[in-house]
C-alpha cells in the first residue's frame, strides 16, 4: 500500500464562465483552478471537488477531458497530473420537525454524477447551485446515493449550523439508515477524542477536510490514507477499512482553533467559559441568544463519561496550517514552496535544519512546533477562529 494525503471537501465558487456555485465561496475555486493548487501548491494527492452536481460545473469538467487535460481513472474517479480528484456534491436535507443537515455524496464518475443531477432536479429548487435543500426524506436521497454506486458521509457533523448533531437531531439514526454511511466528517471544532464520547459514532471511519472556501484553505484539514492506487475504488475500500486499505492519520486543527467550537453569545460577542457546559444565558450580559459551541454540544449528547477510540481508529493529529503560523505571510510561504515545492512537503518532509535556513530560526520553531502540537492556542467561538498566540 502506498500512503496519500487527501482532503475531500472543496468547494466550487464559480464556473469558468464566472456562474456562481457556491455563493459564499472564492470566484477563483473553479473546478480547474482547485484541481491545480492541490497538485501544484498544496501536495494533495488525492482531493473531493464538491458541487460536481452542478449541470454548468459538468461542462467544465467535460471540457478538460476533452481537452486532454485531465483523464477519468479506470477505478473511478478523474485524474490532473498527480492528483485523483473524486467527484463530490453537498445537499441539505430536513426532516419535519427537525433542525437542517448537510451530507456528502461522491459518485464513482462523470456519468453516475449527471444521473445524479437529473434525478435530483425534480427535488430541488436550483440543482446549479451548492448545498442547496431536497425535498425528499434523507434515507429516500441515501437510498438513491448508493443506488447510483455513491457513498454518502454525513458533513461537520457537530457544527451548530446544518449538521446531523448540531442542529438535526440527537441521533444519527434519526435521519439515515446507519449501514449505508461510509465515514462521518468531524468538522473542524472536533476531533476523535471528543467524538469518541458517543457510542453511536464507534462503528464509523472518520475523516477530517477542509471544507475549504478559497484555494489557500484546501488541505487545512486532511487525512493520510494507505491505499494501492489514488481511485474511487481504492477510497471506498479505505473507508470501509477492506482488504489492508485504511485511514491512517487524521491531520485536523486542534479543536481550540474551530470557529465554533465553545458556546457563544450573539449579542454581546463573548465566548463563554469553559465552565460554563450548560449554560443557558450569557454570564456575561444575561442574553439568551447564544449559540451552543462543539464542545458543549457533545457532552450534552454524550452517553458515557470517557471517551472510547476503538482499535480501528487512527491516531488524530493536531496540524496548525501554514497560514496559522506567525510571521508567515505569502511572501515567505513562497519562498518555502519554491525551496521545498508543496506545503505537505514543508509540513512532513523538511528537516528542522532545512526549515530554519531558508526562513529563519523563529519561524522554523513554530513549524516544528505545529507538527508536535506544542503550539500555545486562544480559543475560537460564534464564528470567528482561534489563532495561535505569538509566544509559545
Amino acid at each position: 500500500m502506498n500512503s496519500y494525503y487527501v482532503d475531500l471537501h472543496i468547494h466550487i465558487g464559480r464556473t469558468e464562465k464566472g456562474q456562481a456555485v457556491k455563493i459564499s465561496a472564492a470566484n477563483d475555486l473553479t473546478f480547474f483552478n482547485i484541481a491545480h493548487e492541490a497538485a501544484v501548491r498544496k501536495g494533495m494527492e488525492v482531493i473531493g471537488i464538491i458541487d460536481c452536481h452542478s449541470p454548468s460545473v459538468q461542462d467544465d469538467i467535460m471540457t478538460y477531458l476533452d481537452r486532454g487535460e485531465m483523464e477519468e481513472l479506470e477505478g473511478g474517479g478523474i485524474r490532473y497530473q498527480d492528483t485523483a480528484i473524486m467527484l463530490g456534491t453537498e445537499i441539505e436535507v430536513r426532516e419535519p420537525g427537525r433542525g437542517p443537515a448537510h451530507l456528502l455524496a461522491y459518485m464513482p464518475n462523470l456519468v453516475a454524477m449527471q444521473g445524479f443531477t437529473q434525478w435530483m432536479k425534480g427535488h430541488m429548487k436550483n440543482v446549479e447551485l451548492s448545498s442547496q435543500r431536497i425535498y425528499v426524506p434523507a434515507r429516500i436521497l441515501q437510498e438513491e446515493v448508493l443506488g447510483r454506486g455513491g457513498i454518502l458521509i454525513p458533513a461537520h457533523i457537530f457544527t451548530p449550523h446544518k449538521s446531523v448533531y448540531g442542529s438535526a437531531s440527537t441521533r444519527m439514526e434519526h435521519l439515515l439508515d446507519l449501514d449505508g454511511i461510509s465515514a462521518v466528517e468531524l468538522g473542524l471544532s472536533a476531533d476523535s477524542d471528543m467524538a469518541g464520547l458517543i457510542s453511536e459514532l464507534d462503528r464509523f471511519t472518520f475523516v477530517t477536510n477542509s471544507d475549504a472556501h478559497s484555494l489557500g484553505k484546501i488541505g487545512r484539514e486532511y487525512n493520510e490514507m494507505k491505499l494501492a492506487a489514488p481511485t474511487y475504488e481504492e477510497l471506498v475500500k479505505a473507508l470501509h477499512c477492506q482488504e489492508g486499505r485504511r485511514i491512517a492519520a487524521n491531520y485536523g486543527l486542534n479543536p481550540r482553533l474551530g470557529k465554533y467550537h465553545r458556546t457563544y453569545c450573539s449579542l454581546c460577542e463573548s465566548i463563554l467559559d469553559e465552565r460554563a457546559v450548560t449554560v443557558e444565558r450569557c454570564t456575561d450580559c444575561g442574553s439568551n441568544k447564544i449559540v451552543r459551541g462543539v464542545m458543549d454540544r457533545i457532552l450534552a449528547l454524550a452517553d458515557r463519561e470517557q471517551t472510547y477510540l476503538p482499535p480501528y481508529r487512527p491516531p488524530y493529529h493536531f496540524q496548525v496550517p501554514l497560514e496559522f503560523i506567525p510571521g508567515l505571510g505569502p511572501k515567505k510561504l513562497d519562498q518555502l514552496l519554491r525551496r521545498f515545492g508543496t506545503e505537505m512537503n514543508v509540513l512532513h518532509r523538511t528537516t528542522p535544519e532545512e526549515l530554519e535556513s531558508e526562513i529563519g530560526e523563529e519561524i522554523a520553531s513554530y513549524i516544528v512546533k505545529a507538527r508536535e502540537g506544542n503550539l500555545l492556542l486562544e480559543v475560537g467561538g460564534g464564528g470567528r477562529y482561534g489563532k495561535v498566540k505569538n509566544r509559545s
